[in-house]
């Protein structure tokens, strides 16, 4: 199934994978994904409009299936991945990382959503950060293409 990316094509290999590597960490498949990077604003939009929080946030997921139990191992994930550019640029600084590496973070975080990890608990919170690392680690190829793609200057959002 096919896992789209509606950003330069600089970033799509990349992408597609991380995605692939955070899905098959929780043992799951991808189905129909969509990733889009955007701005600040869309995702303060969405927030508000989805979770009723009135901010911007760096990532959000909307997954287009029930949620996910742990029987559900193997299944395929079908959702929207959607990345604020700005939020990364800004959250990459503070974190001292580079923006090609806080990208990948939170295209992880993100597809860790869709395969039904949540962070709403210190557990759940401690939980997430683990599998970040964890699949931060397998994709580093994908990070280090991700970092050269962004240095090669802004991205249209």
């Amino acid at each position: 199934m096919p896992i789209s990316v509606a950003s330069p094509a600089r970033l799509g290999t990349a992408l597609r994978a991380v995605v692939r590597l955070a899905l098959e960490s929780q043992g799951r498949r991808a189905g129909e994904i969509g990733i889009r990077l955007t701005d600040d604003r869309t995702l303060r939009d969405l927030n508000r409009r989805y979770r009723s929080l009135d901010r911007a946030t760096d990532v959000l997921s909307f997954g287009y299936e029930a949620p996910v139990h742990e029987a559900s191992t193997g299944r395929r994930v079908d959702g929207d991945i959607v990345v604020s550019l700005e939020r990364v640029h800004v959250q990459a600084r503070r974190f001292r990382v580079s923006p090609g590496r806080e990208l990948a973070r939170v295209v992880v975080h993100g597809a860790l959503h869709l395969s039904g990890l949540e962070h709403s608990t210190a557990g759940g919170r401690a939980h997430m950060r683990r599998h970040e690392n964890l699949v931060l680690r397998a994709c580093a190829a994908q990070v280090r293409a991700l970092e050269r793609a962004l240095e090669r200057g802004p991205l249209p959002t």
